[in-house]
């Protein structure tokens, strides 16, 4: 279960870099079913930087909302970097946001494949004009653990990267 005192703390530092840099954030989300914009969100003053979130939980979805190829789909799997990376490069693409976050994952208990198991995510985040980066998680737990523990990463992620200088495409 998300601790929502917790989120809020990190989604206020989140809102506070944003804002300082002039950006706005959409989320593209599989696994969390719209956990992390729901987090944003639930912070009073997030419309001064919140943008939109995307809800991809099937393969269609992230094909028809985020322009996915299927065929990168196939070739890698829904839960994959470069599906992931594609996830947030769709939603920059579709937003006039500054800066994206893109999860995919199998949060379980069921949806495992070899080389998947439950508690694998692909976290990518994207900024405008730039490349899209991942990360591979490995996450413990039952599904609610696996959802909260990727929300609070992406967070982290996500004010991470406000610090850093961006990785020009």
């Amino acid at each position: 279960m998300i601790d929502w005192r917790t989120t809020t703390l990190a989604v206020e530092a989140l809102g506070t870099a944003l804002r300082q840099r002039g950006w706005r954030l959409a989320t593209a989300e599989s696994c969390t079913g719209g956990l992390i914009a729901a987090a944003c969100t639930q912070v009073a003053g997030s419309s001064d930087w919140f943008e939109r979130g995307f809800v991809t939980y099937s393969n269609a979805a992230k094909s028809e909302m985020l322009g996915v190829d299927a065929a990168l789909i196939a070739a890698h799997g829904a839960v994959s970097a470069e599906v992931a990376e594609a996830m947030a490069a769709g939603a920059i693409a579709r937003s006039p946001a500054d800066l994206a976050v893109a999860v995919t994952g199998i949060a379980g208990p069921g949806g495992t494949v070899p080389g998947k198991p439950v508690g694998t995510v692909w976290l990518a985040w994207m900024q405008r004009g730039a490349l899209p980066a991942s990360l591979r998680l490995q996450l413990a737990g039952g599904r609610d653990s696996v959802r909260a523990q990727t929300v609070v990463i992406a967070l982290e992620r996500l004010l991470a990267h406000c610090a850093e200088p961006p990785r020009r495409g």
